[in-house]
């Protein structure tokens, strides 16, 4: 028998490859500027190395790859970054129809991401989601001090609109995120376009491949 859950109270979003295409055009200024430092990537492999992680954690990782990083790297790539996707990023297919869905059946959504704020306001700002959720259901990393896979911030949200773990929805494409869905325990939902999503199912995610997959599953 499969499980059955009840209608969520709340959905978490992930911001970066839930609510905006914008993951292939990050890590494609990342692997443009760690050439630079001596570490030569391809797309795919920044990929599987860094989505969903911290730009501290990128750092460690790649210096641990044999990158050559000074101090001061954080501050230069989030300005390449954010270059990159002020050049224009697109909201992922199917949001908009999905989140009219949920306000169609009165379902406060937030996000909740490792990015900063001012990362959010270019990304969603393109296409009208940051005046939408900014500022009573952002929940930044940068802002709260507490990262995935710590459940610190789907749980910060949570306490925000006065809801239970088990009553709140995730939507994540990372190990990371999905891993901070269960630890704080609340559903996920493991967001895979492109096909594949082991490693969201290996964390406890439940995989769907199109947003317009969302409502069935959650009962809408």
């Amino acid at each position: 028998m499969p499980t059955t859950f009840p209608t969520p109270q709340l959905v978490i979003f992930d911001c970066d490859g839930v609510l905006v295409d914008s993951e292939r055009v990050s890590n494609q200024a990342l692997v443009d500027n760690l050439a630079r430092h001596g570490l030569a990537l391809s797309l795919e492999r920044s990929m599987q190395l860094f989505v969903g992680g911290t730009m501290t954690g990128v750092m460690q990782k790649a210096i641990a790859l044999g990158a050559d990083l000074h101090e001061g790297w954080v501050d230069e790539i989030y300005g390449e970054t954010y270059a990159a996707l002020k050049a224009g990023v697109d909201l992922t297919r199917g949001v908009t129809a999905l989140l009219a869905v949920l306000d169609q059946h009165q379902i406060p959504c937030c996000v909740a991401s490792n990015g900063s704020e001012d990362k959010m306001r270019i990304t969603l700002g393109q296409n009208g989601l940051w005046q939408r959720f900014h500022p009573s259901a952002m929940f930044s990393a940068h802002s709260l001090g507490v990262a995935k896979p710590d459940p610190g911030l789907f749980l910060a949200a949570a306490s925000h609109f006065g809801k239970q773990a088990r009553d709140c929805l995730v939507v994540e494409d990372s190990a990371t995120g999905a891993t901070a869905a269960a630890r704080a325990g609340m559903r996920c939902l493991g967001f895979a376009p492109e096909g594949g999503g082991a490693a969201l199912t290996a964390v406890g995610a439940e995989v769907f491949h199109h947003m317009s997959d969302v409502p069935a599953l959650i009962g809408l």
